[in-house]
């Protein structure tokens, strides 16, 4: 059985910091690229951070490029989305997804349920 499961979603401040954590069951993450993707209420879901299985390789959206930084450990299975300066425009749900394929796939493979992440003051 292939699943995901994100967790270190909360309730921050602007300016402040989180990271979540994607932990991969039934599936290596030698094999298969993992996105963090956000939907916010009323909004479209959208892919936030990417890394390749092939060559860890990173892309991110524009709007986080140097804010979040995603990283994997092989060794715990686990992907890692770091986010700093939160703003309340960071509010939303995130989860994460894989595709064996890579970065530029439809994230068919696997799917978590979500971590919710506040930004508010």
């Amino acid at each position: 059985q292939v699943y995901l499961v994100e967790s270190g979603g909360g309730l921050v401040q602007p300016g402040d910091s989180l990271r979540l954590s994607c932990a991969a069951y039934g599936l290596s993450l030698d094999d298969f690229a993992i996105g963090w993707f956000r939907q916010a209420p009323g909004k479209e879901r959208e892919g936030v951070a990417c890394i390749s299985h092939k060559d860890g390789s990173t892309v991110y959206k524009d709007s986080v490029k140097g804010r979040f930084t995603i990283s994997r450990d092989n060794a715990k299975n686990t992907v890692y989305l770091q986010m700093n300066n939160l703003k309340p425009g960071d509010t939303a749900v995130y989860s994460c997804a894989a595709e064996n394929s890579g970065c530029g796939g439809a994230f068919r493979d696997a799917w978590g349920q979500g971590t919710l992440v506040t930004v508010s003051s």
